[in-house]
């Protein structure tokens, strides 16, 4: 297991044990954490956006052009936001912590 800490939108923190080869956007999903992921985690949405803590940004693989050009469609971006869909839980990110932004946008309604 791996461990991840979401910050909720309440601002409180949950430490969760990830199953190594799901994704972060699963992972939030099975600890019942509140994460849409309305696309299913094919990336043709934003509902999964999480926003990586600074220390945490520049250790993860770099998004892709495309999880990019998604991210440009939901509200809150910073220069840490991802898509939990494309984060891969594996042993390399024991630790990450994650916050949960106040909005996100669903495309797919």
């Amino acid at each position: 297991m791996v461990k991840v800490v979401f910050i909720k939108r309440d601002g409180r923190s949950r430490e969760v044990n990830a199953t190594q080869g799901l994704s972060l956007m699963r992972a939030a999903q099975a600890a019942d954490l509140d994460m849409e992921g309305t696309c299913e985690g094919v990336m043709a949405c934003s509902t999964c956006h999480v926003i990586v803590a600074e220390e945490w940004y520049g250790r993860l693989p770099p998004p892709s052009a495309n999880e990019e050009d998604m991210l440009d469609l939901t509200y809150g971006v910073t220069g840490h936001s991802r898509l939990a869909c494309q984060i891969a839980i594996k042993p390399e990110i024991d630790g990450l912590t994650v916050i949960l932004p106040q909005a996100t946008r669903n495309m797919m309604e």
